[in-house]
């Protein structure tokens, strides 16, 4: 039964994430924004809820584990399973943006961050704060350094309904919310069952199942040749994740963060992380690179499951 509330609650978050993802597309293009910060801010934070759903849910509940595991491998997996599948199915990547220079250490500095802050062995609401506060200046910059077009309002008008988009947004945060509360009580009952630790749970199980929204959208991006968006989509998202979603899960309930117990899926996203910007820098945006990745993501799992 756990297994069955699971699949469905994990069904209700996916579908969440969709309606909002849409619905914020559709706001980010009524206002003519570039692809790349529709990718990275509206989308990403879209394709976060889940995760940021599950960790708020999980601090609230006292998983701790499964709140910080969850970012973690949502690090992993949007870098090595989502990027690497952008990589294999696209014919062609030329981003527009020159991604090295503007956007890199967004990919990387987080990570750092998270690493510094649990020396001590917690997360804290100053952190969380001090995480809210890097989230902002991540948006700033987006918004800095990208040109917004004005909309063609009497275009626009006939093809974008503020009421629908309303109602469909609270649908999607409504299936997210209830979603991601049952996934976290099944989860723990499935990880007690079977002897497995939560952080094992929260790392791959859950999150596979909240990477899957960015999974689908970059995927979508890539067969639009939309590599913008694709990639916008990932680096957004794994800023999100560290920044508002250990941000507001430490806010709300102090998280443990065990470095030395899980170093080596926590130095695994930080090496992905390291991958990522070395890719931007030498722009390898090929099959090849793909491949790499996708090794990688078959080491990390064969070690944390061994």
């Amino acid at each position: 039964m756990d297994l069955l509330i699971f699949l469905v609650s994990m069904t209700a978050l996916i579908y969440g994430a969709d309606f909002i993802i849409e619905q914020s597309e559709k706001i980010a293009l009524h206002y003519k924004i570039s692809p790349f910060v529709i990718g990275a801010t509206l989308v990403a934070l879209g394709t976060s809820l889940p995760e940021m759903a599950v960790s708020i849910s999980a601090s609230l509940k006292g998983s701790g584990d499964i709140a910080v595991a969850n970012v973690i491998g949502s690090t992993i997996f949007n870098i090595a399973l989502v990027l690497a599948t952008v990589f294999l199915i696209s014919k062609k990547i030329k981003p527009q943006r020159d991604l090295f220079a503007k956007d890199s250490a967004w990919a990387l500095f987080p990570i750092l961050v998270f690493i510094l802050m649990g020396i001590d062995g917690k997360l804290n609401a100053i952190d969380g704060v001090l995480f809210l506060i890097l989230m902002a200046a991540y948006l700033m910059f987006l918004i800095n350094s990208n040109q917004v077009e004005e909309p063609d309002e009497e275009d626009e008008k006939e093809k974008f309904q503020w009421g629908k988009a309303s109602v469909l947004l609270l649908i999607g945060f409504v299936f997210t919310i209830v979603g991601a509360d049952f996934a976290i009580d099944s989860a723990g009952n499935i990880a007690r069952e079977f002897g497995v630790s939560e952080w094992v749970i929260g790392l791959f199980l859950i999150a596979f199942g909240t990477s899957l929204p960015e999974l689908t959208i970059s995927i979508k991006a890539a067969m639009n040749n939309n590599a913008d968006l694709a990639i916008g989509n990932i680096i957004g998202s794994n800023v999100a994740n560290f920044t508002m979603v250990l941000g507001l899960s430490s806010i709300v309930n102090t998280l443990n963060v065990q470095l030395t117990e899980y170093y080596f899926d926590i130095t695994a996203a930080l090496i992905l992380s390291l991958m990522l910007v070395f890719i931007t820098a030498n722009k390898l945006y090929n099959k090849s690179a793909g491949i790499v990745l996708l090794v990688v993501l078959g080491l990390v799992i064969q070690n944390s499951l061994a």
